[in-house]
């Protein structure tokens, strides 16, 4: 299992293979919880207990034939596409900006952008409920859509500032001298080199809005709850295994959205491998 090249001592080698044994133990720590929930989810009984009498799909569909949690998910989805889109587009353009060598004080700028996720979400929640509540944007879906763009662009900001540390400025003043305009030479050039950076950020901020759930609970009426607070109220009120049969469903699409992260920063830099 494990082949050591012949200079190393017997103390790396047991260093080495502690550091892999405790590596591996970390992680099964961390994955546990997971792995307790997922088979629980297909229980036929409604216990949260082992061992499970029988297997089921039941809970899986009382989650998606259910008119509450169909609603739940839906909402989450238009709020999770709609934020964002918003977000990707702000936080494209802040990174643009932070990356002209003439702006001043993109130190600060750039503090106050990702200020967000370093803010703790129940100060960031009050604080958005007493600047919607005079405009009614309180109870809406439209004021849940504007706070987690809020929470997303910090998000977009960092992965595309890292893609345009790395972009060459020589393509976009080849592309200005040969007559094109700033924003074509955006579109054409600056833009597909970017774009893994723009989907890493646009994932990691529909992510964001897809489990945050304080927020929600400020800004949300009972006819417009997400599916973090559905589960929630579910935790609250009635404890049903089919909130188990959620967080499967949600661990699925994490599982994915780390797949396409890493699937998009194998081709980042196989992009800078070729721009060297």
């Amino acid at each position: 299992m494990f082949e050591f090249p012949a200079y190393v001592s017997i103390w790396g080698k047991a260093g080495r293979i502690s550091f892999v044994a405790l590596s591996l133990a970390i992680l099964l720590f961390l994955l546990l919880p997971i792995l307790v929930v997922m088979p629980l989810s297909f229980n036929a009984e409604p216990y949260f207990t082992y061992p499970m009498s029988a297997w089921s799909t039941r809970w899986y569909e009382e989650f998606f034939g259910s008119e509450e949690w169909r609603l739940a998910l839906e909402n989450t989805l238009i709020v999770g596409f709609a934020s964002t889109t918003v977000a990707t587009i702000l936080g494209v353009l802040a990174s643009l900006g932070l990356m002209n060598p003439k702006l001043k004080g993109g130190v600060w700028i750039t503090g106050v952008l990702v200020s967000p996720m370093i803010v703790p979400v129940i100060i960031t929640a009050v604080g958005v409920y007493f600047a919607f509540s005079p405009l009614g944007l309180t109870s809406s879906l439209l004021g849940l859509t504007l706070a987690h763009a809020a929470l997303g662009v910090p998000f977009v900001v960092v992965t595309v500032t890292a893609t345009l540390a790395g972009f060459n400025e020589t393509l976009s003043r080849a592309g200005r001298s040969l007559g094109a305009s700033p924003m074509r030479v955006f579109w054409r050039i600056k833009l597909p080199i970017i774009f893994p950076g723009v989907v890493s950020g646009a994932l990691f901020a529909f992510a964001t809005s897809f489990d945050e759930v304080v927020v929600a609970l400020f800004l949300t009426s009972a006819d417009q709850r997400t599916v973090p607070r559905q589960m929630w109220s579910g935790v609250r009120e009635q404890l049903s295994p089919t909130i188990l049969a959620v967080a499967t469903v949600l661990v699925a699409l994490s599982t994915v959205l780390l797949v396409t992260l890493e699937l998009l920063r194998r081709r980042t830099e196989r992009l800078r491998g070729h721009a060297s």
